[in-house]
């Protein structure tokens, strides 16, 4: 089973990151953060400021940074920072000053001196529940607003009346920080050539593409290079603030500047998850058919209304069969930090409101979970004629009950001494997506083959994966494949996100590895070269004819090439028209709640995947893990605190509260393994995100069982299970 690559290097501390490199003359800067959530910047003092020792340069609205606004196709506008006088939440980047070191940037900072003309705030998204607009068109099935009804059937409301047994509650989920292991940081260095950004990204051409729009530079003259992310999870999706100042910074000094967020400064000059209030309706037979199924959903969002979070529309969109089906997604725009994209958007608190909710209908009709999910299992979208291109999700059920021990379940749980012992299960979904993407494969003389493209790896193994890929479409071994990423002057490989990354570029690196090798076979039957005028064929590294064979880098040296290359490209097509697509899975959960003490415990979690074709067992089970233990995160411990005037209460990691190796059981992870050549030649769907669907309702809907208490919203804490 191959390791990643990158281990050693990471695990050993030779892994350079953005804000691990250093260069001669290099200052540094250091940001400053407003202090209110809304309103206008009146005056800054910054007399104190340029005073400070060392200070090379201050900057703020009254003295920008020349930055323009950065656009994108698929994701629009980009923020930029000190561009105006306006403050949208508490904790916006509104100055930066520059210093000779971190130290003294970082204590003259504190001497700015801001005046505020300060406007009323909202903060809460349960106040401003009656000012909700509706969100903007979703990808996950067009607008706000989607119903579907059966022949004769005039309502929702009507198809809920008419069903015998009926389920509707309120959920709600709490906003979240990525808090990646890496504060997002930049190292901006211009030269002859232009800029040079060290920084991390989850797409470096992305980010190069963003900055020479935001400098007016031509594309040309910004290279972006961060081979190693030290975590994303959506958070470094788009450019950081730091990169923008820096970088602009850096040219107006002419020298190097390095600037990175403190871990406090990451909880509000950046974007998180956003928080939910979901209302879930289900009706069904007595058999526990369901007849009808409505979700409304309120996200909160920044007052730049940049992004919702897709709850309804990400998951009673897709996730079971039903003749009536009503969606409602609407935003609540908040004087607070902007959302944004974070593991598993929209799925990961969409799927606690449903999946809770299904779990809630399941006791109501005394029937078991699992029995009721199956046997409202979808062949297809409601309303949609596009079946799954490939689904075994009841396998996974079927699977994950044996190994779990589903059977010893009963309706009201157990004891084991002073602890309550429950167990609870939830379906996991994530759409199986891929975006273009291009990498080029390079043959060398020397034995070796080079697959490169620009995209990233924030930890999901993507350069193992392309080592993998590579190898079995050239047909070597993967210790004669160097993989590079994370460097904008390599083929766009886009952005590594929405669990993409090995089925786009996979199976851009399978189109690349074919074209180079059908060149190598032209080569080799050129005229002067070993094989001429013969038909070549190629296998195992090395090219046959007339009974005569030769490794392909033999082949190079005799006709004088050091390297032969070939870029292959790749994007979704005519398969879209087709098929639907997902990944698939269910979820499992063991708590147990202290009887006295009401301190809740996960003591065994398995998930069961489908997932297509499985590239590196080891890399995708350490994923899919991670995601399960991201659930548990959110159902017991993770959820920012916000007070009345904007602040967040626990922006630290002192106050926002993550699972720690104690709060974790082993993770037992299966892998129900059909490749899925439908979606992408290499069979592969993604596993990123998945592990963190449906899990946080499993931990919930296991402590119903021991406990017999319903907590509708997360974190669960001792208050919510006190009872009577």
């Amino acid at each position: 089973m191959p390791s990643r690559l990158d281990g050693p290097v990471k695990a050993t501390g030779r892994a350079k990151y953005g804000v691990d490199h250093n260069f001669p003359d290099m200052a540094y800067g250091y940001l400053v953060l407003s202090t209110i959530a809304h309103g206008e910047i009146a005056s800054m003092d910054l007399s104190a400021v340029r005073a400070a020792p060392g200070v090379l340069g201050v900057y703020s609205p009254f003295d920008p940074l020349e930055l323009a606004t950065p656009t994108l196709p698929a994701f629009g506008d980009t923020w930029v920072p000190l561009q105006d006088k306006e403050v949208a939440y508490y904790g916006q980047p509104i100055g930066f000053v520059v210093a000779e070191t971190f130290e003294q940037a970082r204590d003259a900072a504190m001497l700015v001196e801001v005046t505020y003309h300060e406007r009323a705030a909202l903060t809460s998204l349960e106040e401003g529940l009656a000012t909700a607009e509706d969100a903007p068109a979703s990808d996950h099935g067009g607008g706000p607003s989607l119903d579907i009804l059966a022949d004769g059937v005039e309502s929702i409301e009507d198809a809920l009346a008419a069903s015998p047994v009926v389920v509707a509650e309120t959920y709600s989920t709490s906003p979240q920080n990525h808090a990646p292991m890496e504060p997002h940081s930049a190292v901006a260095r211009w030269g002859s050539g232009g800029l040079t950004i060290h920084s991390g990204s989850q797409g470096s051409d992305m980010q190069a593409a963003e900055l020479s729009m935001a400098l007016r530079l031509d594309p040309s003259q910004v290279h972006a290079v961060n081979p190693f992310v030290g975590g994303a999870f959506g958070g470094k999706g788009r450019t950081s603030a730091p990169a923008f100042l820096a970088a602009a910074a850096a040219k107006e000094l002419g020298r190097p500047v390095k600037a990175s967020l403190t871990r406090e400064q990451v909880f509000t000059a950046t974007a998180g998850r956003a928080a939910t209030v979901q209302e879930v309706s289900l009706g069904a037979e007595p058999d526990g058919t369901l007849t009808a199924v409505r979700h409304d959903s309120w996200c909160s969002t920044g007052a730049d209304r940049s992004f919702v979070e897709p709850t309804s529309h990400g998951t009673s969109r897709e996730w079971y069969a039903t003749p009536n089906l009503s969606l409602r997604q609407k935003m609540v725009p908040l004087n607070l930090p902007p959302t944004t994209f974070m593991r598993a958007p929209g799925e990961a608190p969409g799927s606690f409101a449903l999946e809770s909710a299904i779990d809630e209908l399941a006791v109501k009709l005394g029937m078991d979970p699992i029995e009721l999910r199956l046997r409202n299992n979808s062949v297809a979208p409601p309303g949609k004629d596009l079946q799954w291109s490939s689904k075994y999700l009841d396998d996974c059920f079927r699977i994950g009950a044996q190994r779990f021990g589903w059977d010893q379940r009963t309706p009201t749980g157990r004891t084991d001494g002073d602890w309550l012992v429950g167990v609870g299960t939830a379906t996991a979904m994530f759409p199986a997506l891929r975006f273009p993407a291009s990498v080029r494969v390079t043959l060398g003389a020397d034995g070796r083959a080079e697959v490169a493209t620009s995209g990233a790896d924030p930890g999901t193994g993507l350069l193992t994966v392309l080592s993998l890929v590579g190898a079995e479409t050239l047909d070597i071994a993967p210790e004669q494949v160097t993989p590079r990423l994370g460097d904008s002057s390599l083929p766009p490989g886009g952005m590594s996100g929405g669990s993409t990354a090995t089925a786009s570029a996979g199976s851009a690196v399978m189109v690349a590895a074919s074209a180079v090798l059908d060149s190598l076979l032209e080569l080799a039957a050129e005229p002067g070269a070993p094989f001429e005028g013969a038909e070549v064929t190629y296998a195992d590294g090395q090219l046959f004819a007339d009974g005569r064979s030769m490794p392909f880098d033999e082949l190079l040296r005799a006709v004088g090439r050091d390297s032969l290359s070939a870029t292959g490209s790749s994007a979704p097509g005519e398969e879209l028209t087709k098929h639907s697509f997902s990944s698939f899975g269910a979820q499992f959960c063991e708590v147990r709640v202290h009887r006295w003490t009401r301190e809740a415990r996960v003591s065994r979690l398995l998930g069961v995947f489908d997932a297509g074709r499985i590239i590196n067992e080891k890399a995708a089970r350490s994923q899919l893990s991670g995601g399960m233990i991201w659930g548990v995160s959110a159902a017991l411990h993770e959820g920012m605190e916000v007070e009345p005037n904007g602040r967040i209460a626990n922006g630290d990691f002192a106050g926002y509260l993550l699972p720690v190796h104690a709060d974790i059981p082993d993770v037992d992870v299966h892998f129900v393994e059909h490749p899925d050549t439908l979606h992408n030649p290499v069979g592969a769907r993604g596993v990123g995100e998945i592990g963190a669907v449906g899990m946080a309702a499993a931990v919930a809907n296991a402590i119903h069982n021991a406990t017999g208490i319903r907590v509708r919203h997360i974190p669960i804490t001792i208050e919510d299970l006190l009872g009577d």
